[in-house]
């Protein structure tokens, strides 16, 4: 893990131990052995890679990247202004906003996706019994404040 953005270590208590909780139990869920690198960016530099990468000239609160042949799991890049705005309008702390949008991620590196509505139901739920083992409320349920 790589905090490039200081303000994620004011945002987040205890972040290093939070970020390996919840790498940890996404990953025994999905019975992987290894995790993902994440980089915990501002906004700019996830607009700069989410343009170069995908083509969106914008920032975004998560972006994954999968693995190159023989270099590791993949790779999480989080811009911290997105996902702090995220987690005030959606009455969340930063913290289990974070936690919530690395379980995403790991999906996402695992294969699962929500473009369809019966692959984000599917998604959704893990992302909701991954979170709970966590002791963070179920992300998609409107008005609940997380850890």
């Amino acid at each position: 893990m790589i905090v490039a953005e200081r303000r994620w270590r004011a945002a987040v208590p205890d972040l290093e131990r939070r970020i390996g909780r919840t790498v940890d139990a996404t990953c025994r869920w999905l019975g992987a052995a290894r995790a993902p690198s994440i980089l915990l960016e501002n906004d700019r530099a996830v607009q700069r890679l989410n343009h170069d990468f995908r083509g969106r000239n914008k920032p975004t609160n998560v972006l994954t990247f999968d693995a190159m042949p023989g270099g590791g799991d993949g790779d999480i890049v989080l811009g911290y202004e997105t996902v702090r705005r995220e987690a005030l309008a959606s009455r969340k702390t930063v913290g289990a906003h974070l936690m919530h949008l690395v379980v995403h991620g790991i999906l996402h590196l695992a294969g699962h996706d929500h473009h369809a509505a019966g692959e984000a139901r599917v998604m959704e739920g893990l992302e909701t019994r991954i979170l709970q083992q966590l002791g963070v409320a179920n992300p998609w349920r409107a008005g609940k404040i997380s850890l």
